[in-house]
């Protein structure tokens, strides 16, 4: 498959989150018709994922974070599938679709933004018993279980079923774990007011962390701040810890404490997509792509040729920070990576010289539930502490203006004046994680013919 008839260069762009969305985006703004941009990824949608606490709390629809890739790259061919191998040398990458099938492309310019995974670690009863809580559906299992737990736990007579199912387990207090933890106790606590047979000292929320604070990002301060915000809502907070085993659902710490929780939710940290191994593209010790700070992708010799790539999957120079300093894998990088790699492929097509990637970071924020968080603000050399609803203000301020397409900003605002007037839900769908399961009884209970 190759899309470079006509005289038109071919870009593939290798996943359709914030760098892939941006870079096709400004690709069709800047040549139109004149470029043919062909978008992979294995979801046909693109997840904006700093409103996924919001989600796994029932503040936010589902849908009103996912941005089909359809229709908002008109023109962009869209291709759903995984990315097998990557062949630069052959200007090829392989993708094996839904049905099955494998198609090669090949390109003219390759964009790599396959973004990362879920880093986990060999601990006993990891995988069979945890969650991630980096795509959308997980989200939702989150939100789903947690409050059918609730209905569940208030119609058990039984202290240690029920000690079991409103115990929630949150492994890592980077940005992903603090905020999923921080509004899913906050949906608890509202949603408690229906639930008169439980009580807040019933529900116990667990967050553990290895390193000595929450939130880094934030700075010294307002992470003690924000630690300070949690233990006073009750939840505990186990820093330098670890989870040594989670087998059969009971948490082993390394701290001594043993406990069985019906939900743990992993958010300890990403990797590169693994797919980066099956390629002919020099890796750094990460499993990252080394990055020129054009973003051009740099090989033993140089830059590779017509070979971008941005986001959590390379290492990119942070020349805002000073030298030897490296973007942090976040939105805000990403987005503006993704802006900076169109800009520069159109300045290759054109013959003219390319512009190396500089971001001052605008700041920082982190919402912990409903007119709760904290972050800073970064104006010139001056650098602004928000806390409470101030800071709350600016994470929902900054978020809708980032979130891609017009219809999905109103949308999720629009969820939000809705929860205000008439509260959020509190019904939990368990079974949205097997929905063929009541038919499946049915028909077993249906009499056979003779």
């Amino acid at each position: 498959m190759n899309t470079t008839s006509n005289g038109k260069p071919h870009v593939l762009i290798l996943g359709g989150g914030s760098v892939g969305l941006n870079v096709a985006t400004d690709l069709r703004k800047a040549l139109g018709a004149n470029v043919a941009v062909t978008v992979v990824d294995s979801r046909p949608y693109m997840t904006y994922q700093p409103f996924l606490p919001e989600v796994g709390s029932g503040m936010i629809d589902p849908r009103n974070v996912l941005a089909p890739l359809r229709k908002a790259l008109p023109g962009a061919k869209v291709v759903t599938g995984a990315v097998t191998e990557i062949r630069h040398a052959d200007r090829t990458v392989t993708v094996a679709t839904e049905e099955d099938s494998t198609l090669d492309i090949t390109y003219d310019y390759l964009v790599v933004g396959l973004g990362s995974v879920p880093r986990t670690l060999p601990i006993p009863g990891l995988a069979k018993h945890a969650i991630g809580f980096k795509w959308v559906e997980e989200a939702v299992a989150v939100r789903d279980r947690i409050l059918a737990n609730l209905a569940e736990a208030a119609s058990t007579k039984d202290s240690e079923t029920r000690r079991r199912l409103l115990t929630f387990t949150f492994v890592g207090g980077g940005f992903a774990g603090a905020e999923a933890l921080a509004e899913a106790e906050d949906m608890v606590r509202d949603a408690l007011r229906h639930y008169p047979d439980l009580h807040a000292s019933d529900v116990r929320f667990v967050l553990i962390e290895a390193m000595g604070r929450i939130l880094p990002e934030v700075g010294e301060e307002l992470s003690k701040h924000a630690l300070g915000q949690l233990r006073a809502r009750g939840i505990e907070v186990k820093l330098e810890t670890f989870m040594n085993s989670c087998e059969n659902g009971v948490v082993v710490t390394s701290d001594g404490d043993e406990f069985a929780s019906d939900l743990i939710v992993w958010t300890a940290g990403i990797k590169p997509n693994p797919v980066l191994a099956q390629s002919d593209l020099p890796l750094n010790q990460t499993g990252r792509l080394d990055c020129l700070a054009d973003l051009r992708v740099k090989g033993e010799d140089g830059p590779l040729e017509n070979i971008f790539a941005g986001g959590d999957c390379t290492t990119v120079p942070d020349l805002a920070s000073g030298e030897g300093k490296v973007c942090v894998p976040n939105a805000q990088h990403a987005t503006r990576q993704g802006k900076r790699i169109a800009d520069n492929i159109v300045r290759s097509i054109q013959g003219r010289p390319l512009v190396d990637y500089f971001h001052k970071n605008l700041g920082t924020m982190a919402t912990l539930g409903q007119y709760k968080g904290v972050g800073y603000l970064v104006f010139g050399d001056k650098t602004i502490e928000l806390k409470g609803i101030p800071s709350w203000l600016a994470a929902r301020a900054f978020h809708v203006y980032a979130m891609p397409t017009l219809g999905r900003k109103v949308a999720v605002v629009s969820g939000w004046v809705s929860n205000l007037v008439s509260r959020r839900d509190i019904i939990g769908i368990p079974e949205s994680r097997d929905p063929r399961h009541a038919f499946e009884l049915a028909a077993a209970s249906t009499p056979k013919k003779n």
